[in-house]
């Protein structure tokens, strides 16, 4: 494979450091139908998307169909998102409501608000970040202007029992520095709570490189448990817990099915969908992620 150093990495303004070797030719089957590449960390086994186009990354995110960034119920992707959203934000409750002792939450990335909305409701102190102009709109009618800034995390003076990502470090540039700042900014026993795509999953090698959860360019980084425990341990942080997100799996086939050009792909998706599950049952490897992180004693 071809290898890949530090110096060509200046294509990525952010500069995180990873170097590495070529995994995979992608392309963005979401919008532009441009080229990327995947290359693999040597250190970390992170994949991350080359040209990471930071200065541009916006542009990518323009569309009226990209679902996390709008309260769409009209297609079957809208619909379909619209219902995996609602169950699994009752299980974002539980999970919370079972691990923390405090009751103050800075969602970092929370898209149009709905899983701010029902922490508040349930007694919760929350606070969102959301960098897009129209999410953040749409869910400071939620929870209130106050409740939802654009500001970077680092000029936020609060600290937080639980802090969360839902599907949201994928799309970080400047990685390394966020970690860090998501660190300083738990209160003591805090929790860090992160889901992120697996492509170590059965739905992400059956598809290759029409996987939905490659996403690129929008998603720059690419996990599996094994990247997200050397990456963490990096800076000083454990993961305690990892449990799944089982309908991911079938939202993703779905998605992959329309990027391979299979306009009655419903049926593959739910089968593959299925099996992705079913194999995860003894692997492990389901087709999205939830870590459960704590700074080391």
């Amino acid at each position: 494979m071809e290898n890949v150093s530090r110096g060509t990495y200046l294509e990525n303004p952010s500069k995180e450091g990873f170097s590495g070797i070529k995994k995979l030719e992608l392309k963005d089957y979401f919008l532009t139908g441009e080229d990327f590449e995947l290359y693999e960390d040597s250190e970390t086994g992170v994949l991350y998307t080359l040209p990471q186009p930071i200065e541009t990354l916006g542009k990518y995110y323009e569309s009226k169909n990209y679902i996390s960034h709008t309260d769409g119920k009209k297609s079957i992707f809208e619909r379909f998102y619209q219902i995996a959203k609602a169950i699994n934000l009752n299980e974002k409750l539980k999970l919370i409501d079972k691990i923390s002792s405090g009751k103050k939450i800075l969602d970092y990335g929370c898209g149009v608000g709905d899983y701010l909305e029902m922490m508040q409701k349930n007694g919760y102190e929350v606070l969102g970040m959301e960098p897009n102009d129209s999410a953040r709109r749409i869910a400071q009618t939620k929870i209130g202007i106050n409740n939802v800034v654009s500001t970077q995390i680092e000029q936020i003076k609060d600290k937080f029992d639980v802090i969360t990502l839902w599907h949201v470090l994928e799309h970080i540039p400047n990685l390394n520095e966020v970690i860090s700042h998501l660190k300083n900014h738990l209160n003591e026993n805090g929790i860090l709570i992160i889901a992120v795509p697996n492509h170590e999953s059965y739905d992400a090698k059956y598809y290759g490189k029409y996987w939905a959860a490659y996403d690129v360019p929008r998603h720059l980084w690419h996990f599996s448990e094994k990247s997200m425990r050397k990456l963490f341990d990096k800076f000083g942080m454990k993961i305690e817990n990892v449990s799944p997100m089982k309908l991911d799996s079938f939202y993703v086939s779905l998605l992959s099915e329309k990027y391979k050009g299979n306009k009655l792909g419903f049926l593959n998706a739910i089968r593959i969908g299925l099996k992705s599950n079913n194999q995860a049952k003894k692997t492990g490897e389901y087709s999205s992620l939830i870590y459960t992180i704590k700074i080391k004693s």
